[in-house]
């Protein structure tokens, strides 16, 4: 965009100081991202462009957004913590009072900008430590917000939509590829009941939504110079959801020996280490908080992801790759093959993770 738009939408935002220039900022991959600089002492700032095509409902993002840093923001003050400023996001409000613009079709949002932070990236048992310890205190403070937040993606980690989204796939055949993938679909079919129990318990009163990220990962963690944790960042997905989202989806990933796509399945098994590094972690700030039911269900959650993955691949590739890219025709059913031998391979590290986690505890 021209210098010219992107300060005239700056311009619509209660910001101080006088903008000197607007500048592209990082590489994300859903939301393009400026850093607005300012003269003299003013804050700079960071513009971004609200992906609407993912998130349809802005207001409910921005207000969901506001009011969960608002309440961190409160538990911090109260704990008399050093440096707030840098250590929860700061959203700024336009002109009108709402927390984004709408300029041309697209939505807009301007937060402070943290200066001498570092991002961190890569897989290891430490960084899996910070960022299960980094999260659950992320779910901790959170766990009594006075407030109501919408869902930004419907349905985004609800089992029984997935499988019904597959069972349709099923049903209407339309690539003509069911033949190849029948004995798939019946693995996944025999472990259908098993892997609802989240949407059961929770009908039955017994397992409560609690405010997730959703997007579990140390990309989405701000560390200062040194090394240590400021914030979490990149709250578009944080809405209520089951504490499994946030533990389960990032083991999914990350104790992933092999590569979400990888055509050898001798290289894909469940990383114990990075399961027990990241639980470890997770425990020691959550705990304070989590029932009894959600403890229990942890290495469930370790397999749920895996199984909703290979759910989601699978019918994708049913009918005809129409969701995700794709490199080349057997694509799909490589990433479902994949996750389905992820699955298995926690499955089998169920008793393992069961006695890691009643060590936790004591």
């Amino acid at each position: 965009m021209e210098q010219q738009d992107l300060k005239h939408i700056v311009a619509q935002f209660d910001i101080t100081g006088n903008v000197v220039e607007v500048k592209p900022l990082g590489n994300g991959l859903i939301n393009t991202t400026y850093k607005v600089c300012t003269e003299g002492d003013a804050p700079d700032y960071v513009l971004q462009h609200i992906n609407n095509a993912i998130f349809p409902d802005v207001e409910m993002l921005m207000n969901n957004i506001v009011a969960v840093t608002a309440h961190i923001r409160a538990k911090l003050e109260a704990a008399a913590t050093d440096d707030v400023d840098r250590k929860v996001l700061t959203f700024v409000p336009a002109k009108d009072g709402k927390y984004f613009y709408l300029h041309e079709d697209k939505y807009w949002r301007i937060m402070v900008y943290i200066p001498d932070t570092v991002s961190q990236s890569g897989v290891t048992p430490e960084s899996s430590y910070i960022v299960g310890e980094t999260f659950g205190n992320f779910q901790a403070m959170l766990a009594d917000i006075p407030v109501s937040l919408g869902e930004t993606i419907k349905d985004f980690h609800n089992m029984e939509f997935r499988l019904q989204q597959l069972r349709e796939a099923v049903a209407e055949n339309k690539a003509g590829r069911l033949a190849e993938v029948q004995w798939l679909v019946d693995e996944l079919e025999k472990r259908a009941d098993e892997m609802c129990k989240g949407e059961r318990l929770h009908r039955q009163g017994e397992l409560p939504k609690r405010i997730c990220h959703c997007d579990t990962k140390v990309d989405n963690i701000l560390f200062d110079q040194a090394g240590n944790v400021l914030c979490v960042i990149d709250l578009d997905t944080v809405m209520p959801n089951y504490i499994f989202s946030d533990f389960g989806d990032f083991l999914r990933s990350a104790a992933n020996t092999g590569d979400e796509d990888d055509k050898n399945l001798d290289n894909v098994n469940f990383n114990m280490s990075i399961f027990k590094a990241f639980t470890e972690g997770y425990l020691k700030s959550a705990r304070c908080f989590l029932t009894p039911i959600e403890i229990e269900n942890l290495p469930y959650a370790a397999c749920l992801f895996p199984y909703m993955q290979t759910v989601r691949f699978l019918a994708d590739y049913i009918n005809g790759d129409t969701y995700y890219k794709i490199q080349y025709p057997e694509h799909n059913l490589v990433r479902s093959k994949a996750q389905f031998k992820l699955l298995q391979s926690a499955e089998a590290a169920m008793p393992e993770m069961k006695a890691f986690i009643a060590e936790q505890l004591g």
